[in-house]
């Protein structure tokens, strides 16, 4: 391997490749909690699509395993690399290219992460509305696992915004597919196709974004339920009155006592709500005028009371905006609880009373404890779950996945399959759609050197 480290020196340059003891063990994984670390044999942080090029050329050549990696706060193992491999990191790559006002799109290279790019549409009166939670994270990491987040019941997920990609194909060719259009009927959509294919087709270079105008009124409403069945079944009616959420959340009173205990927030709920409530919806509204946004307020708060609600409570700015921040940072509470694994399932709406259902009996029948949160508006439901027995832990996960697939949901609705849910994924798919995807991927990387052991054996 020393003439291959020679060869990929050339490539990059010396200073831009690691080797052995240079590479340092937050190489070794992302944050999945269900995929073992792993030290690649080489880090290599290429400037252009030039270079990633040549090293992929190189890697093909040599059958040498490739892994790409943004800012590695994936939950599903997808960026873990092989120790016979190289981890091609895209952190020199942060550049945002462009900001286009006219046409509402950003350009970005892949290492750009989520914070920088708000800052840069900020400035434009732009947003990129796709917010998986994570700031920190890479837009070439949301664009591999087509990243959702909150957001996603009015604007849609990672690939609902990306019009265009600059990916490299295993072979060393560099495809632009897209552009600064919204729609095209021109042969195969290569860039639906590469989006969320965990970099076992290609590794993404740059991006082409849909950015939508930012609004500058919003109000948060918290209402607490008696138990969990009343706010999943309030889900379809909220989503269905017109109101538009740009947020709507469910979380259990378990996970939202650990996560307002972490984050030291007072809402202002009585005791006595409290005491009593089992789960809450997070329901956020915004408008452009704030006459119209104190109507919609109004009109969600009597439809909330309607469907079940204890009560329903107006946060304050400060309040509001420190709630989702503890929500966005839930899965780092249960994994500081101990949480053994996190689920990201979805399923169609009208389902989630039926699915929480089967959740509870399966978590008894296995004496596990498994609590949770979600993007109730569009079906993903995230559970953490406690199981410290391996044998235990994957038969609770194996039931929670088919159950989800059962009542017409996936197995993944934003973190992807990677290392982490790939047994489950291989059992559980129908056979004839997993051979068409290996032959997908055989056309794309021949030498099968992409991410190799990500979605299949």
């Amino acid at each position: 391997m020393t003439d291959f480290g020679a060869r990929l020196a050339e490539i990059v340059g010396a200073g831009h490749v690691r080797a052995g003891a240079d590479v340092s063990a937050d190489y070794a994984h992302d944050e999945s909690l269900g995929a073992e670390p792993v030290l690649p044999a080489f880090v290599v942080t290429p400037s252009s699509a030039a270079e990633v090029a040549e090293v992929l050329k190189a890697a093909s050549a040599a059958g040498v395993p490739v892994t790409a990696r943004g800012s590695g706060s994936g939950l599903s193992g997808a960026a873990v690399p092989r120790a016979d491999g190289i981890l091609v990191s895209f952190e020199r790559m942060n550049r945002v290219l462009e900001i286009d006002t006219e046409n509402h799109v950003a350009v970005v290279q892949s290492g750009v992460t989520l914070q920088e790019l708000e800052e840069r549409t900020a400035e434009a009166g732009l947003v990129y509305p796709v917010y998986p939670g994570e700031l920190s994270a890479s837009l070439g990491g949301n664009v591999a696992t087509n990243a959702g987040g909150m957001r996603a019941v009015k604007y849609g997920v990672t690939r609902h915004h990306v019009l265009g990609l600059e990916a490299v194909l295993a072979t060393g060719e560099v495809l632009r597919t897209g552009g600064k259009f919204v729609k095209a009927s021109t042969g195969y959509d290569l860039t639906q196709l590469i989006i969320g294919s965990e970099g076992t087709l290609a590794l993404v270079t740059e991006a082409i974004l849909k950015l939508q105008p930012r609004t500058a009124h919003q109000a948060t409403i918290l209402a607490p339920f008696a138990d969990l069945d009343s706010v999943v079944r309030a889900v379809p009616k909220v989503v269905g009155s017109g109101l538009g959420p740009l947020i709507l959340e469910y979380i259990d009173a378990m996970t939202m006592g650990a996560i307002t205990y972490t984050a030291d927030l007072q809402l202002g709920i009585p005791d006595q709500v409290r005491d009593t409530a089992q789960a809450y919806l997070v329901v956020m509204l915004e408008n452009r005028d704030t006459d119209r946004l104190d109507a919609d307020v109004e009109a969600a708060g009597e439809l909330l009371a309607s469907l079940g609600a204890v009560d329903a409570y107006v946060l304050p700015g400060g309040s509001a905006r420190k709630l989702i921040e503890a929500r966005e940072k839930a899965f780092y509470t249960a994994k500081g609880a101990g949480a053994d694994d996190v689920i990201d399932t979805v399923l169609p709406r009208a389902a989630l009373p039926a699915f929480m259902a089967r959740v509870t009996a399966i978590a008894q029948a296995n004496e596990t404890f498994v609590v949770g949160c979600g993007h109730a508006g569009d079906g993903n439901v995230h559970l953490a779950v406690f199981q410290k027995d391996p044998e235990k832990r994957a038969t609770v996960l194996h039931g929670l996945f088919e159950a989800g697939m059962a009542l017409g949901g996936a197995i993944s609705g934003e973190h992807g399959i990677g290392h982490a849910k790939k047994k489950y994924f291989l059992d559980l798919e129908d056979p004839a759609k997993i051979e068409l995807m290996r032959r997908i991927k055989s056309a794309f990387d021949p030498a099968g050197v992409l991410n190799p052991g990500v979605l299949f054996d």
